[in-house]
C-alpha cells in the first residue's frame, strides 16, 4: 500500500491541514512540484449521467417523510469515514436512513429537509470533486489520485435529480439555523454537534422510528433487488457446494471465501458476516470465525447473503451434509425443522398476525422434541414454559431489506405485535441446536445443530418464497448436491 506525500502546512490557514505521515520518505514538497501539479490536467466532467434507478422511489420516500413533519428541518447524514487501524479505515457503508431516502452512498453526505410552505425543499450535501489548487487531490490520503474520482456535484445533482451543495459548508450553516429541527443521530458527530442545542433525543428517536417504520413494507424497487439479492445468494451457495471438497482440505473458511467471491462480483459485498458453520459449531448460532474444519460425515450450516450495489440483502440458511448424505438422526433432525419452516411460511400471509409464523414453527419443533423424549410434555406445556428453547434459542425470523435485521428501530405495536402486509419481506428461519456439552439429550444428538432459513415476500393472496431456487427437503437437497459434484 503506497503512502502519501503530504506538506507539512496546508496552503491557507482557513483550512484544515493535510495529514503528513511521520515517517514519509518525502519531507516535504517543492513550490515547482506544487506548481506543476496544478495543471495539465484534461476535463473530466460527465455530460451525459441519467438518473439512478430509484429516483422516483427516494423522491416518493422524502414525501413521506415531509409530510410526517410539516414545518420542521430533517437532517440525515450519511456517515464517515472508520478508523480500521492506524492510518487504514474500514469500507464505508453509508447509514441506511439516508441511503434509502437519497440512493447515495458517499461518506460525509447529507441530506436536508429545509421546511417550506407546503412541504419541504430538499438538499443533499456532498463533497465536492478534489481541490486541484492546493493540491489536496494528490497529498490528501482521501485525495482523489488516491482513493478514485468523485462526482462534481452538478454530476450529483444529476444522478439523485436534488440539488447539491458543498457539504464543507453545512455544519456552519445549521448553528446558524432557527426553528425546529429533528437528525438522525449516531452517524456524524459533526452534524451532531452544530445541533448540539437546537435537537432532543426524544424528538430524533422519532424520526428514526419513522424512518424504520417507513421500510416495513417494501416498493416494488426493493422487492426487485432483494430478489437480485437472492437470486445471487442462491449461486454463492452453488459455488460452494461445489468445492467442499477443498473446504475439507483446508477450513471454513473456504467456504466463506468462495462465498464472499460470488458477493463482491455480483454485488456490493456480504450482507453481514457470512456464518461457515461445520460440526458443532452449527450450534453456535452466529459462528463468523469460520476457521474449524470441514469434516465428511458432519453437516454444513451456511447462513450467507449477498447484498446488491443498492444495499439489499438476502438472508439465507441451508444446513448441508458435507458428504453429500444424512445419516439417519441428521435427516430426523433435519425433517423435522423442515416441517417447522412449512409450518411458520404457511402462517405468512396478509391480515395474519406478525408472531404467527415464529408459534406455528415453534409448535411443531415443540412436538417433536416430545415425541423424541427429550423433554416432558405436553406440548401446551412445552410452548407455555418456553422450553423447547434450550434447543431452539432463536425466534423463527425477522423482517429483512436494507439491513439484515431490517427496521429495528419499529415500535413493537408496528413489528412483532402488528400485522403482516402485502409487501412485507421477512425470513423464516427455524433450527435445532444441541449442543456438544448438553448432558440431557442422547449422545449422538450431541454436536448437531441445523437451521433453515427463506426469505419471504408477503403477497395480496399469500407469500412468494425469494429463494425457492434453493431446494429445503431432505432427499432434494441431496440430488442437488450430487447434481453439482457430478
Amino acid at each position: 500500500m503506497a503512502e502519501e506525500l503530504t506538506p507539512e502546512t496546508p496552503e491557507t490557514e482557513s483550512e484544515e491541514p493535510i495529514k503528513k505521515r511521520k515517517n514519509g520518505l518525502y519531507p516535504g514538497v517543492s513550490d515547482e512540484l506544487a506548481e506543476s501539479m496544478k495543471s495539465g490536467w484534461a476535463d473530466t466532467e460527465l455530460h451525459d449521467l441519467e438518473p439512478i434507478a430509484q429516483t422516483a422511489e427516494t423522491a416518493a420516500r422524502r414525501a413521506a417523510l415531509s409530510a410526517r413533519f410539516p414545518g420542521e428541518r430533517l437532517v440525515i447524514p450519511a456517515g464517515n469515514l472508520k478508523t480500521r487501524s492506524n492510518d487504514t479505515e474500514y469500507p464505508f457503508r453509508a447509514s441506511v436512513e439516508y441511503a434509502y431516502l437519497t440512493g447515495n452512498q458517499t461518506e460525509d453526505g447529507v441530506l436536508v429537509m429545509e421546511p417550506v410552505s407546503g412541504g419541504h425543499t430538499a438538499t443533499l450535501y456532498l463533497l465536492p470533486r478534489s481541490d486541484r489548487e492546493n493540491g489536496e487531490f494528490w497529498l490528501s490520503g482521501q485525495g482523489e489520485l488516491w482513493v478514485g474520482r468523485r462526482h462534481s456535484l452538478t454530476e450529483a445533482s444529476t444522478l439523485y435529480g436534488v440539488p447539491v451543495s458543498d457539504v464543507r459548508e453545512l455544519a456552519d450553516t445549521l448553528r446558524e439555523s432557527t426553528g425546529p429541527v429533528r437528525v438522525v443521530r449516531g452517524h456524524d458527530a459533526g452534524i451532531e454537534a452544530a445541533l448540539t442545542d437546537k435537537v432532543t433525543a426524544e424528538r430524533d428517536e422519532e424520526l428514526r422510528v419513522f424512518l424504520s417504520e417507513a421500510r416495513l413494507v417494501k416498493d416494488e424497487f426493493e422487492i426487485g433487488e432483494l430478489q437480485k439479492a437472492v437470486d445471487s445468494t442462491v449461486r454463492g451457495f452453488e459455488d460452494v457446494v461445489k468445492v467442499l471438497d477443498r473446504a475439507e482440505a483446508t477450513s471454513e473458511r473456504y467456504i466463506e471465501g468462495t462465498f464472499f467471491l460470488r458477493a463482491r462480483v455480483e454485488g456490493n459485498d456480504v450482507g453481514y458476516g457470512t456464518i461457515a458453520a461445520a460440526g458443532p459449531h452449527a450450534c453456535t448460532l452466529h459462528w463468523v470465525r469460520n476457521d474449524g474444519p470441514v469434516r465428511s460425515g458432519d453437516l454444513l450450516l451456511l447462513d450467507a447473503g449477498v447484498e446488491t450495489h443498492t444495499y439489499y440483502t438476502a438472508d439465507v440458511t441451508r444446513t448441508l451434509p458435507v458428504n453429500g448424505r444424512f445419516s439417519a438422526l441428521q435427516k430426523q433432525i433435519y425433517d423435522a425443522v423442515y416441517d417447522a419452516q412449512e409450518a411458520g411460511i404457511a402462517a405468512v400471509k396478509p391480515g395474519a398476525k406478525y408472531r404467527d409464523f415464529h408459534d406455528a414453527a415453534q409448535r411443531v419443533l415443540a412436538e417433536r422434541l416430545v415425541e423424541w423424549g427429550l423433554v416432558e410434555g405436553p406440548v401446551e406445556r412445552v410452548l407455555e414454559l418456553g422450553l423447547q428453547r434450550r434447543w431452539t434459542l432463536h425466534g423463527t425470523g425477522h423482517m429483512l431489506g436494507m439491513d439484515v435485521h431490517d427496521c429495528a428501530a419499529a415500535r413493537v405495536e408496528s413489528y412483532v405485535d402488528g400485522v403482516l402486509e402485502p409487501g412485507m419481506v421477512l425470513t423464516v428461519e427455524p433450527g435445532l441446536y444441541f449442543q456438544a456439552d448438553d448432558l440431557t439429550v442422547p449422545e449422538e444428538y450431541r454436536g448437531i445443530g441445523v437451521r433453515i432459513e427463506d426469505d419471504i415476500l408477503v403477497t395480496a393472496d399469500g407469500n412468494r418464497n425469494l429463494s425457492s431456487g434453493l431446494p429445503r427437503q431432505s432427499d432434494e437437497v441431496e440430488a442437488w448436491m450430487a447434481g453439482l459434484k457430478s
